[in-house]
């Protein structure tokens, strides 16, 4: 009898649902913004409604399904299943989200984990990281994360959310404040949502930019960003560069604590830096960030950066991996 499961992506702005069957082919989808006003139970009864409407559409009963696995970009207690707070999810905080969610299926088996930590769990076995015994799997989107591989297992460090290094504090007490309640974080310097936030504080101050025109008076996201640095603007091109440069100082932090030498990059800042255009510091992320790389490592062992494989499904392919 073939066994399906069910992979759910859980994003800052997104979540996504893939029904793979046996051969771990995604035959049904489904996706919704992600409402960051929710409640978290309001949020996952969202959810399991609609793990339910996924089965249903692909005529799927209980007794089909291995099971349920959900990554989502939060710090979870894995072995409990508990969510125990997500920076740019607020409210998911200090909830049992594995026991909320088995209950609302009726007892199907759920597994839930960091959502990076389910990316490189599938991107190790069927994706970039085919061959290497060890990798950081590197999500540079709304939020920044990383999950590391060491000898072809997921390490999750003493409380299951090892590799949330988008909170190594880069400066001290200093810039925007995050969702993880620090100010200076990479991720505060340099994630898609953060970088619109410093965009917004450099307008407020006075400084000139088109960014607003295209953002039509409402609130800036990093596709008004990439429009205004297409049309020459320069504080596109100063919050691009900012971005470069807390992305490579970031990953040769990463590179000289654990000297793991292949680093999988996915997330949508990639897509983003591949509709840039101009002066040859966009058009490719991972250049533009190694060459940041080079400039503080010191030795010349190779050093690997790689794009994701597995496309815009790595996320719900990540979440059913945890299943086998």
């Amino acid at each position: 009898m073939e066994q399906y499961t069910v992979g759910v992506d859980v994003g800052g702005t997104k979540t996504a649902y893939g029904l793979l069957d046996g051969g771990k082919n995604i035959v049904a989808r489904l996706s919704h913004g992600s409402d960051a006003a929710c409640s978290p139970e309001a949020f996952f009864g969202r959810i399991a409604g609609n793990v339910r409407e996924l089965m249903a559409a692909g005529h799927v009963r209980k007794g089909d399904l291995r099971g349920v696995g959900v990554g989502v970009p939060s710090f979870v207690l894995f072995e409990e299943g508990r969510i125990v707070k997500t920076s740019n999810l607020p409210n998911l905080r200090d909830f049992p989200a594995r026991a909320y969610l088995a209950e609302k299926l009726g007892g199907v088996r759920v597994i839930l984990d960091n959502d990076a930590h389910a990316a490189a769990i599938a991107e190790h076995r069927l994706g970039a990281g085919r061959g290497f015994d060890s990798l950081l799997y590197c999500p540079v989107s709304t939020g920044i994360s990383s999950a590391i591989i060491i000898g072809g297992r997921i390490f999750r460090g003493s409380y299951g959310w090892s590799g949330e290094s988008g909170h190594m504090i880069m400066t001290p007490d200093d810039g925007v404040e995050c969702g993880c309640g620090n100010r200076g974080c990479v991720m505060s310097w340099c994630s898609g949502s953060m970088i619109a936030k410093h965009v917004q504080n450099w307008i407020d101050a006075g400084e000139r930019s088109c960014i607003p025109e295209f953002a039509g008076g409402g609130e800036i996201s990093c596709l008004h960003i990439e429009r205004a640095y297409n049309a020459g603007d320069a504080l596109a091109r100063r919050a691009v560069a900012q971005m470069i440069k807390y992305l490579g100082v970031w990953t040769y932090n990463l590179y000289v604590t654990f000297n793991i030498s292949c680093f999988v990059f996915g997330g949508g800042l990639l897509k983003m830096w591949r509709n840039l255009e101009g002066d040859g510091k966009g058009g490719n992320l991972l250049e533009s960030m190694k060459a940041v790389f080079d400039g503080y490592n010191r030795n010349d062992m190779p050093v690997y950066f790689k794009e994701a494989e597995l496309g815009d499904d790595f996320g719900v392919i990540g979440a059913s991996e945890l299943l086998f």
